[in-house]
């Protein structure tokens, strides 16, 4: 190698010299010219012979560098090792490249996990899923960590591991996740895991509603319209339960919603499986004998009930369909109204077909069913494979509300509203969106909530507004956590539970607030200190009073009274009692005030009036006649004691008064009396 570097340098040389000799032959040659000149040419000549020597000197030298790093490549490998021999700006692309990499491959894997916990039936499938998210995790993707830090949080398949949630969502919130803000929040707000601080829980929801976090509106626009640690602002609260209730409503117009079964644990402790809220397994067999046996009926309560998810089971399109198909051949309207409404919508089961939609939804409307005529109004409304008529659609629409639907109120009403194929009428807008909504109608009581927010067709009102809109901000996806706290509830995991009813509590649902005071006031808990628990038991039940409950308006008196949480005051629980019997009229704040009124307990002593609230709790529940019977029995006891002393001490005067009035033989009158009534008590008995 050295040698062919030797011999190129001699051949540079020889060239050199070769064209110094040209150049002096070409000089004498003419030598007539000026000296000046020549002497010029010479120097650019000379010149341009050194320049052209340096750059053969440098191609040589890169030659001769880039065969020794190659040389040297070659032995690295041998040895196993290799020297990377990439600039640092290669080096800094493939680093952005990898990363770039990293990226995409975390985010394919969380999309991955996200459809495969989507259509999971299974507790392996729904492993899968978090493994998926475990890896998409450790590539860095935020949402994959968010959902590993929500399933440490709630313990979801794995046991609930709060410390390391706490961690995992710090970090989050550094990078600036709102969903890692909004669950510190939480945390701060009830003291698991961190330090009890509303201050702190506040300025963290701040964040995450700022980040865009609709949990964090949501709790903001409740704390606002309750006065929660802020001061009470109705507009505030209505910015914030707007901006919620436009997002639910985006996602109420593809679909009927999320289902919300709201099981309150108080009213079933020793026997949750037989809440009416959610299906029996055992019942759920019956149903599906009585259906295979030919019960149209039921055919058709388990397919809606496949269709959208309800009462504890998970959606099923296919056993939906097959349910509908049932009933449709046996001639149910309904069935073929539901099957129009799932082609027209397609699913896993069905392939969307406005075809079929028409025909089933025809097939129901002649035989006058209200769903099957607000199906064909659909199609026109929206040209779903005819053309755009709204005239037809109002047609429709009009029948089927006639036939009181709640779905064709709404698409009146918007009809009106928007001025859809008919002249803008606020006025029946409002009428029509009124009636839907008294059923219960999403949708409608959204439009409702617009309406009072604007002052549109109607005189504004803020506080209204706020209520429709926290009614239509209560139907997200979020609350689906009713359902995973009630299981982890019924199968002893009460951490679990309890921390998901909190959640739910603190954006304002009431169930929740209940749920969770009741699971506090158990103190079988264990992620909060025990003289935590009957404080902010007393807060829950304290807010669920305030939006209605009359149980937890008759908890916080018996907190009052007994000093759970809080100092012993009678007055209070006076107060609180007397809140339930006239506005719920609770037999059991009844009977709990007469025992108040028969002891002078918080109030003056009124025995008198101890006996009509005794007898009025009776009249009010069947199930307070044994205590009541018991309680009166107690109170004649007493009196009948309190008289006999008195008859102790003033007996010789009581004997001459008898004496001087019925004579010396009044006892025998007495016990005659006394026959009579036992006689009389008999035969009314026997008859």
């Amino acid at each position: 190698m050295k040698l062919l570097f030797l011999l190129l340098e001699m051949w540079v040389i020889l060239e050199v010299t070769l064209k110094n000799t040209e150049a002096e032959k070409h000089h004498k040659k003419y030598k007539e010219r000026n000296v000046t000149s020549k002497s010029i040419l010479k120097d650019r000549k000379n010149l341009s012979n050194m320049l052209e020597k340096r750059k053969l000197l440098k191609i040589i030298h890169h030659k001769e560098n880039d065969m020794e790093k190659k040389k040297i490549q070659r032995k690295e490998k041998r040895k196993g090792t290799q020297v990377p021999i990439f600039s640092k700006r290669y080096i800094k692309h493939l680093k952005r490249q990898a990363r770039r990499n990293r990226t995409m491959e975390g985010e394919r894997l969380f999309e991955l996990g996200t459809r495969v916990l989507k259509h999971s039936k299974s507790h392996k499938e729904k492993e899968e899923a978090f493994l998926l998210f475990a890896r998409a995790a450790d590539m860095g993707n935020l949402k994959a960590m968010e959902t590993m830090a929500d399933a440490l949080l709630f313990g979801d398949l794995h046991p609930q591991n709060i410390s390391a949630a706490i961690a995992l969502y710090e970090s989050l919130a550094n990078e600036g996740s709102h969903k890692a803000q909004n669950a510190l929040g939480f945390l701060s707000s009830y003291g698991i895991g961190i330090e009890h601080n509303q201050a702190k829980a506040l300025v963290y929801y701040t964040f995450g509603s700022a980040g865009g976090s609709m949990m964090s509106q949501m709790i903001l626009g409740y704390k606002y319209l309750s006065g929660i640690n802020v001061l009470q602002n109705c507009e505030a609260a209505l910015f914030h339960y707007k901006n919620v209730a436009s997002y639910i409503a985006d996602k109420l117009e593809k679909n009927d919603g999320v289902p919300v079964e709201k099981v309150r644990l108080a009213e079933r402790p020793e026997n949750l499986s037989t809440n009416s809220e959610i299906l029996d397994w055992d019942v759920y067999q019956y149903y599906r004998f009585l259906a295979e046996r030919g019960d149209i009926q039921i055919q058709v309560s388990l397919g809606q009930l496949h269709l959208i998810g309800r009462k504890g089971l998970e959606q099923d399109f296919y056993k939906a369909l097959y349910y509908f198909l049932k009933a449709a051949k046996a001639g149910s309207a309904n069935a073929m109204a539901f099957l129009g409404k799932m082609y027209l919508e397609g699913n896993p089961a069905v392939p969307q077909s406005n075809i079929t939609a028409f025909k089933y939804f025809s097939m129901a409307a002649n035989k006058g069913n209200a769903i099957g005529l607000h199906g064909l109004g659909l199609i026109y409304f929206h040209g779903k494979g005819v053309p755009v008529n709204y005239p037809e659609a109002l047609k429709f629409f009009q029948k089927a509300a006639e036939k009181g639907w709640p779905n064709a109120q709404f698409q009146l009403g918007f009809m009106y509203y928007s001025g859809s194929g008919v002249w803008k009428d606020y006025k029946l807008a409002f009428k029509y969106f009124y009636l839907a909504s008294q059923s219960g109608q999403p949708l409608a009581i959204y439009y409702l909530a617009e309406m009072y927010a604007t002052g549109t067709g109607v005189l504004r009102s803020c506080r209204t507004a706020v209520e429709l809109y926290k009614g239509v901000c209560e139907l997200g996806r979020w609350a689906e956590k009713f359902l995973t706290a009630y299981f982890a509830y019924k199968d002893g995991d009460i951490n679990s539970s309890l921390v998901q009813y909190a959640l739910l509590a603190e954006m304002g649902y009431e169930v929740a607030q209940s749920n969770s005071a009741f699971i506090l006031e158990s103190q079988m808990a264990t992620i909060l200190k025990k003289d935590q628990m009957y404080p902010m038991a007393l807060l829950l039940w304290h807010r669920a009073a305030v939006q209605g409950n009359a149980f937890a308006r008759i908890k916080i008196g018996d907190y009052h009274y007994y000093g759970y949480g809080t100092k012993k005051d009678y007055q209070t629980a006076v107060t609180h009692y007397s809140i339930a019997v006239d506005k719920y009229r609770s037999a059991q704040a009844m009977f709990n005030l007469a025992y108040m009124y028969e002891h002078g307990l918080g109030i003056s002593k009124d025995i008198h009036l101890a006996r009509r609230l005794y007898d009025l709790a009776a009249e009010t529940s069947p199930d307070a006649h044994i205590p009541v019977f018991l309680a009166l029995l107690k109170l004649e006891m007493m009196h009948l004691i309190k008289d006999f002393r008195f008859y102790k001490y003033n007996m010789k005067w009581r004997w001459l008064k008898l004496e001087n009035t019925l004579g010396p033989n009044w006892d025998l009158f007495f016990i005659g009396l006394i026959i009579v009534l036992l006689i009389i008590l008999l035969r009314n008995w026997l008859e």
